[in-house]
C-alpha cells in the first residue's frame, strides 16, 4: 500500500508542477517541481511514503529510463566522432576533478582524506536534465551543449566506480589503484558491451515480430518501455555498470528508429509519444524527490547544528570543481574563454549526485560524517544550479519571448483555420455536416469557449448519426480542409524561419488530426 501511495503522490506532484509551469513559462518546470517537493514535506502521509528513500530503486526505476531515452536521442555515429572528447570529459576530467576536489577539501577543511575523496567522487556526475533548468529561455551554443549532454550520459559510471574506490579506502584505510583501474575497465567496458549486445538482440527480436503475423503494437511498445529497467538490473546483477548499459542500449535504439519508422508508423508514433510522456513525468518526479529530500534533510536538527562545516565543504567543492572544469576546457580542450566559462558553469548536478550521497549510508560510516556528506552534497547541487541560472542571463542570448512566440503562433493558427473554413464553405455539403465540420476545424484555433463545446456536445448527443453518405462527405471535407492547412503551413515555414520549429509542431498536429478523421471507428461509427 505504501508503494501505491508513493507512486500516486509523486505522479500527482509532477502533474501539478507541469500545469503550474504552463502558467509561469519564465520559470523552469524543474524549479517548480522542487518547490512542490518541498511543500510535500508539510503533508504527513507524503512524508511517511517518501521518507524511506532507496537510492538503488531510484537509479533503476527513474534515472535508468531517463538515460536510456536521452541516449536514444543521440546518434551513435555522433558518439563515435566525438569519442576522444567523451573520454576526456568522462575519464580524464573526472579523475582530475576528483583529485583536485579531494586534496583541496582535505587541505582546507581538514576532514578525513578518504571521506574527502568520497565527496569528490559524488561531485563528478553531471545532470543533463538539471542543465535544462538553468538555460530556460536562453539560446544554448550547440557545440558546447552537445558535449555537455554526452558528458552527462557517460560520467555517472565514473562517479560510481570512484565512489566505490574511496569507500574501500575509508573502510580499509588504504587505496588499491590497480584494483580500481581493473574495476573501472570491467564495469564501464562491460556495461557498453552488455548494453549494446542485449539491445541488438532485443531489436532483432522486435524487428522479426514486425514482419510476422504475431506482431502486436501494444505488446511491442510495452517491451520497448521495459527495456531500460531490464537492462539496468540485469547489468547490475553481473556487476557491470547499469548506467552505461542503458545509455549504450539507447544509442543502439536510435539507429533502429531511423531505419524502421515507416515499417509500422503507428507503432513508432506511439513509441515517440510514450517517450515524451515518460520523460516529462520522470524528469518532474526527479526534482520533486530532490525538493522533498532537501527540506527533509534541513529539517533534521542534528544536521543543522553543524551548518558551518558542511556549508564550507559544499562551497569549497563547488569552487574547486568549477575552476577545474574551466582550466581543463581552456587549456586541455583548447576552448575559447567564453566557451570554457560556459562549459565550466554548465557542469550542473542533480539527482544522481544526491542519489550517490545516499548510497554512502550503506558503507558503514559514522552518522556525523554521513550528515556531512548529505548536506555538503545538497549545498553543492544548489550552487551548481543557482549560480549558472543567474550567470547565463548575462552570458547567453535570450530566445524570443514567450509572449512574442504565442502571439505569432496564434496569428498563424488563425490564418490556417480561416483557409480551411473557406475551403469547406466552397464545398457542396448538407447543412448539418458543414456545421459539424466547421465547428471541429474552429477548435484548432484554440479560441472556442467551454460553452461552445457544451452546445456542440449536446447536439452530438441528441442528433442521429450521419448516414454513410454524410460520413463520407464529412471525411472528404476534412481532408480537403487539412490539405489547405498544410499548404499554408508549408509556405509559412519557408518564409518565417524564426518560428519554423513552432510551425512544424502545428503541421504535426494537422497530420494527427487527419489520421483521426480517417479512423471513424475510433468513435463508435460503423
Amino acid at each position: 500500500m505504501n508503494v501505491m501511495i508513493l507512486v500516486f503522490v509523486l505522479l500527482l506532484a509532477s502533474i501539478v508542477s507541469i500545469l503550474i509551469a504552463q502558467l509561469i513559462p519564465k520559470i523552469s518546470v524543474n524549479y517548480i517541481s522542487m518547490i512542490i517537493g518541498g511543500l510535500l514535506f508539510l503533508i504527513p502521509a507524503a512524508v511517511g511514503s517518501l521518507d524511506s528513500f532507496n537510492s538503488e530503486i531510484f537509479m533503476g526505476l527513474i534515472i535508468a529510463p531517463l538515460l536510456f531515452f536521452e541516449g536514444q536521442a543521440m546518434r551513435l555515429n555522433l558518439v563515435s566522432k566525438k569519442l576522444k572528447r567523451i573520454l576526456q570529459v568522462t575519464v580524464s576530467l573526472v579523475i582530475i576533478t576528483m583529485l583536485v576536489g579531494g586534496f583541496g577539501v582535505w587541505q582546507l577543511t581538514h576532514i578525513n582524506i578518504a571521506l574527502a575523496f568520497m565527496l569528490a567522487a559524488i561531485s563528478t556526475p553531471t545532470d543533463a536534465t538539471a542543465l535544462e533548468s538553468v538555460t530556460n529561455g536562453l539560446q544554448t551554443p550547440k557545440k558546447e551543449f552537445t558535449l555537455l549532454k554526452l558528458e552527462s550520459l557517460f560520467n555517472d559510471a565514473s562517479g560510481i566506480i570512484l565512489l566505490n574506490m574511496a569507500a574501500l579506502w575509508y573502510t580499509n584505510g588504504h587505496i588499491n589503484v590497480g584494483e580500481t583501474i581493473i574495476n573501472f575497465i570491467y564495469s564501464a567496458g562491460g556495461g557498453v558491451l552488455f548494453g549494446m549486445v542485449t539491445a541488438w538482440i532485443i531489436i532483432l527480436f522486435r524487428q522479426e515480430l514486425l514482419r510476422t503475423s504475431f506482431n502486436s503494437l501494444n505488446a511491442q511498445n510495452v517491451l520497448y518501455v521495459i527495456t531500460p529497467f531490464l537492462l539496468y538490473f540485469a547489468a547490475e546483477a553481473i556487476h557491470v555498470s547499469g548506467i552505461i548499459a542503458v545509455v549504450s542500449a539507447g544509442l543502439v535504439h536510435n539507429a533502429e528508429a531511423q531505419r524502421s519508422r515507416l515499417v509500422n508508423p503507428p507503432q513508432i508514433r506511439l513509441g515517440f509519444d510514450l517517450i515524451s510522456l515518460i520523460t516529462e513525468i520522470f524528469n518532474s518526479v526527479v526534482f520533486v524527490i530532490l525538493g522533498f529530500m532537501f527540506i527533509s534533510i534541513i529539517n533534521d536538527g542534528a544536521i543543522m547544528n553543524h551548518a558551518g562545516g558542511w556549508l564550507m565543504v559544499g562551497v569549497t567543492f563547488y569552487l574547486l570543481n568549477t575552476m577545474t572544469r574551466y582550466v581543463y576546457s581552456r587549456f586541455r580542450m583548447k576552448m575559447l574563454r567564453k566557451d570554457a566559462l560556459i562549459f565550466a558553469l554548465a557542469g550542473v548536478h542533480g539527482a544522481v549526485t544526491l542519489s550517490l550521497a545516499f548510497t554512502v549510508a550503506e558503507m558503514h560510516i559514522k552518522s556525523s560524517e554521513f550528515n556531512l556528506v548529505i548536506m555538503s552534497a545538497c549545498v553543492f547541487i544548489v550552487l551548481s544550479m543557482l549560480i549558472p541560472t543567474i550567470a547565463f542571463r548575462f552570458i547567453l542570448d535570450k530566445t524570443a519571448s514567450q509572449t512574442e512566440i504565442l502571439a505569432e503562433v496564434s496569428l498563424i493558427r488563425k490564418e490556417m483555420v480561416q483557409r480551411a473554413l473557406a475551403s469547406v464553405d466552397n464545398m457542396y455539403l448538407p447543412k448539418n455536416v458543414k456545421r459539424s465540420v466547421k465547428f471541429d476545424l474552429s477548435t484548432q484555433n484554440e479560441r472556442t469557449k467551454t460553452r461552445d463545446f457544451v452546445h456542440a456536445w449536446l447536439e452530438a448527443v441528441h442528433r442521429s448519426d450521419f448516414n454513410e453518405d454524410e460520413q463520407e462527405l464529412e471525411m472528404r471535407a476534412f481532408m480537403n480542409a487539412f490539405l489547405q492547412e498544410r499548404k499554408y503551413l508549408d509556405m509559412i515555414s519557408q518564409r518565417e524561419a524564426k518560428y519554423q520549429s513552432y510551425v512544424f509542431d502545428i503541421y504535426k498536429e494537422v497530420l494527427l488530426a487527419e489520421s483521426l478523421v480517417i479512423t471513424p471507428d475510433l468513435y463508435g461509427r460503423d
